[in-house]
C-alpha cells in the first residue's frame, strides 16, 4: 500500500504576513543564526567561483567550436539529468541527512572542477570533454539543489525561512556580480583553466563549512519513510495546490524562453558589440548587479502571493523584450540591470511561495519538481534559443524571450481570475483612482 506522506504530515502552517515592512536592521536577520552565517559565508565564496567557472566554460566552448549553439548544448548537457532524474533527487533529500548529502555533492563538484582544470591547463581539452563534465555536474545537481533548498529550513527554522531564502538569492547574485567580472579578467590574463582550479578549492571550502555546523542547533526535518508511489505522491500534491501549480507553470515558461542569458549574452558580446570575453563577463555582471538589488528588495516584502509571481513574470518579459530593441550598447547594458532585478524578484517570490506552501515531510519532492521544471526548462531552452539566435539573430531572439513569458503571464492571470470568478473593478476613492479585484457579486475577492 502506498505511503501517504501528504496525508500523514501536519497541514501546512500559515505563511507569515507582515502588517508593515520590517525595519532595515532586520534585512539580514537570518545571519544572526550561527549555522546559517557559516553556511552563507561558504556559499558566497563558492558562488563567486561557480560563476567564474560558468563564464570560463561558456567561453571555452565558444572558442573551441566557434558556435553559439554549442554554448546552448553545454547548458542542455548540464540540465538534462534534472529532466530524467530530478524527482528522485527530491525523494533522496526527503529520506536522508541534508548535511551529509551536501558534503558528498560538493566533494564531487570539487573533483569535476579539478579534472576540467587539468584538461584545460594541459591543452588537452576538447568540446566533448566539457559536454561530459557538464553532464556529470548535472547529475550532482540532481541531489544538491533540493537538499540545499530544504537544508535552509533546518539552518534557520520557519521563523527566518523567507528572509534566508532572499539572502541566499542575494549571495548567489553577489557571486554572480563578482564572478563574471573576475572570470573575464582571468580568461584574458592567464586563460580559463585557473577559474576551474579556483572553483575546485571553493567547493572544498563549502565542505569545510558544512563540517563546522553545530548539529545540536539544527532544526532537523523528519525523514520521510520508504514507501511505494512517493514520486507520484509529490506530483499529486503539486497538482492539488493551485498556488504551487500555477507558480510552477510560470517558472516553466520563463525557464524555456527567458532564463538562457548565457546564450544571448555570448551572441551579443561576440557578434553584436564585439567586446570579447571581458565584455561577456561584464554583461553577466550587469545582470547580476540588478539581480542583487532585486534579491535585497525581496527581503523588504511584507508577503508573497501568486499575483506577485505572475505580475513579476509579465514585467520581466516586457523588459527583456525591450532589450532586444535597444539602440546601442549603453541602453542594452541599462536594460540588463532591469532584467536582473525582475529575474530575482520573480525567482525569490516563486521559491518562497513553493517552499512555504509545502509540508515539511514532502517539501523535498515538491522542491525537486520545482527545480526539475526550472533547470529542465533551461535544458530545453538552451539549444532552442541558441538555434533562434543563429536563425533570426540576437535581437529577434531576445525579443521572443521576453514576449512569450509576458503573454503567458497574461493568459495565466486570466485563467486564475476566471476559475476564481474574479474581475477588475475601477473606481474613485475621493479623488484617487482605485483598481480592485472583486468577485462576480461585487465583493472584494481574496488576494492571490
Amino acid at each position: 500500500m502506498a505511503n501517504s506522506t501528504a496525508a500523514a504530515a501536519p497541514p501546512t502552517g500559515p505563511m507569515p504576513v507582515l502588517s508593515a515592512r520590517p525595519p532595515w536592521r532586520e534585512t539580514f536577520v537570518s545571519l544572526r543564526v550561527t549555522n546559517y552565517r557559516r553556511f552563507a559565508a561558504g556559499n558566497l565564496v563558492a558562488n563567486t567561483a561557480v560563476w567564474m567557472q560558468r563564464i570560463a566554460m561558456d567561453w571555452l566552448v565558444l572558442q573551441l567550436s566557434g558556435s553559439v549553439a554549442a554554448v546552448g548544448v553545454t547548458v542542455f548537457m548540464q540540465f538534462t539529468p534534472m529532466l530524467v532524474f530530478g524527482l528522485w533527487g527530491g525523494v533522496i533529500a526527503d529520506r536522508y541527512s541534508k548535511q551529509r548529502l551536501l558534503i558528498c555533492t560538493q566533494t564531487a563538484a570539487a573533483a569535476l572542477a579539478a579534472l576540467l582544470a587539468a584538461l584545460t591547463l594541459t591543452g588537452a581539452v576538447q568540446v566533448w570533454h566539457v559536454y561530459a563534465i557538464s553532464f556529470v555536474l548535472g547529475l550532482v545537481t540532481v541531489v544538491d539543489n533540493p537538499a540545499r533548498q530544504v537544508f535552509v529550513n533546518e539552518l534557520v527554522g520557519p521563523r527566518y525561512l523567507r528572509n534566508a531564502i532572499s539572502l541566499n538569492s542575494s549571495i548567489f547574485q553577489l557571486g554572480g556580480l563578482i564572478g563574471p567580472a573576475l572570470g573575464g579578467i582571468l580568461i584574458t590574463a592567464v586563460g580559463g583553466g585557473w577559474s576551474f582550479v579556483i572553483n575546485s578549492a571553493a567547493c572544498l571550502a563549502v565542505v569545510g563549512a558544512l563540517f563546522s555546523l553545530r548539529r545540536d542547533e539544527l532544526h532537523h526535518s523528519p525523514a520521510a519513510p520508504r514507501g511505494k508511489g512517493q514520486l507520484a505522491e509529490g506530483m499529486r500534491y503539486v497538482r492539488r495546490k493551485p498556488v504551487i501549480f500555477w507558480t510552477v507553470v510560470m517558472v516553466a515558461v520563463l525557464a524555456v524562453f527567458a532564463f538562457n542569458m548565457p546564450v544571448f549574452l555570448a551572441a551579443y558580446a561576440n557578434d553584436v558589440y564585439d567586446v570579447g570575453a571581458q565584455g561577456y563577463g561584464m554583461f553577466n555582471a550587469l545582470v547580476a548587479a540588478g539581480a542583487l538589488a532585486g534579491a535585497l528588495a525581496s527581503t523588504r516584502r511584507t508577503s508573497v502571493r501568486l499575483s506577485m509571481v505572475v505580475g513579476t513574470a509579465a514585467a520581466l518579459g516586457v523588459v527583456q523584450a525591450l532589450a532586444g530593441l535597444a539602440p546601442g550598447e549603453i541602453a542594452f547594458s541599462v536594460l540588463l540591470v532591469g532584467i536582473g532585478v525582475g529575474n530575482l524578484l520573480f525567482i525569490t517570490a516563486a521559491n518562497s511561495l513553493v517552499q512555504m506552501s509545502s509540508n515539511v515531510q514532502i517539501r523535498g519532492r515538491v522542491i525537486s519538481f520545482y527545480i526539475l521544471v526550472l533547470l529542465g526548462g533551461q535544458a530545453i531552452g538552451g539549444p532552442l534559443m541558441g538555434w533562434v539566435v543563429e536563425a533570426a539573430g540576437p535581437h529577434v531572439a531576445m525579443m521572443i524571450s521576453g514576449l512569450v513569458p509576458a503573454a503567458a503571464a497574461v493568459l495565466v492571470a486570466w485563467m486564475i481570475a476566471r476559475h476564481a470568478s474574479l474581475r477588475l473593478r475601477f473606481g474613485l476613492r475621493g479623488r484617487r483612482p482605485v483598481i480592485a479585484i472583486v468577485n462576480r457579486a461585487g465583493k472584494a475577492g481574496a488576494t492571490l
